[in-house]
């Protein structure tokens, strides 16, 4: 009887990606066939006699993260060169990858987990992996520069706890980009199976709530867009882009935008 392997360890033993966590990225965005089958799950269970196959191009960073805030640099947009920046809720990596592939300096990646960060981030002498550190207990001691930019990409807490914070240590004028999750902010009542929000009413209330928080919290809001790729359960997330200070803020129209969302990606 063949082997049995999950389907991000057989795609890195095949020699389809350059790391484990490259695999599993690439699984996630959908690159990866089974015997011409599309599977987007790292843990499903494939045997070696399985045909294998990564098909379209493969990400430039450690994990999908990365797309998110490479889309939201675009469209707000957001340059980084130079910059001392805060990866907040980092797990493996792709937003700091992404950060440091933009020209960032230094970027401090915080994450409660332990052994998350991809190792060609944690043996970069740009990288300060602040691991098994909980954002909301973060002081200026831990993080001593001022933070140009930062990234928040949090799961099972509202942005609402995790935003004063970063407010304290971004400097005067410093960006934020953070990612929206519905899932994490609308109330159990509001969750569907397996954790996922698909009405497009929550969604905008959601992004109405937390837009609305920003500019009631020190920070002008600069703009809202969706994420390129939905979450690990198939949730559709946003990015909302904010500077911290007094402004004049975008108006966002939520509804519109939570029923593009659903068009563009279903």
């Amino acid at each position: 009887m063949s082997e049995k392997l999950r389907l991000d360890a057989a795609v890195f033993a095949a020699g389809l990606a350059e790391s484990r966590e490259k695999a599993k990225a690439a699984v996630m965005a959908g690159l990866v066939f089974v015997n011409g089958q599309r599977e987007d799950k790292p843990g499903t269970q494939v045997r070696d006699t399985d045909k294998i196959e990564v098909r379209g191009q493969q990400l430039r960073y450690v994990s999908r993260g990365g797309l998110k805030l490479e889309k939201a640099m675009e469209v707000f947009p957001i340059t980084l060169d130079g910059c001392v920046c805060m990866d907040v809720g980092a797990s493996t990596g792709g937003f700091t990858d992404c950060m440091l592939q933009n020209g960032a300096s230094k970027v401090y990646a915080i994450d409660v987990g332990y052994g998350q960060l991809a190792w060609k981030l944690r043996t970069d002498e740009r990288v300060v992996n602040l691991e098994r550190t909980n954002i909301r207990h973060v002081t200026r001691e831990l993080v001593p520069e001022e933070i140009d930019f930062c990234s928040i990409d949090v799961s099972f807490i509202s942005l609402t706890l995790v935003l004063p914070v970063v407010h304290q240590l971004l400097r005067e004028g410093g960006r934020l980009v953070c990612l929206i999750k519905p899932q994490f902010e609308a109330g159990k009542e509001n969750v569907g199976k397996k954790g996922v929000v698909r009405d497009t009413a929550i969604h905008a209330a959601v992004i109405e709530k937390i837009t609305r928080f920003l500019t009631e919290n020190g920070f002008t809001l600069m703009g809202v867009d969706f994420s390129p790729v939905k979450g690990p359960e198939g949730n559709i997330e946003f990015l909302a882009c904010a500077q911290k200070g007094s402004g004049e803020s975008v108006q966002v129209d939520a509804a519109a935008l939570a029923a593009l969302a659903h068009t563009e990606l279903g």
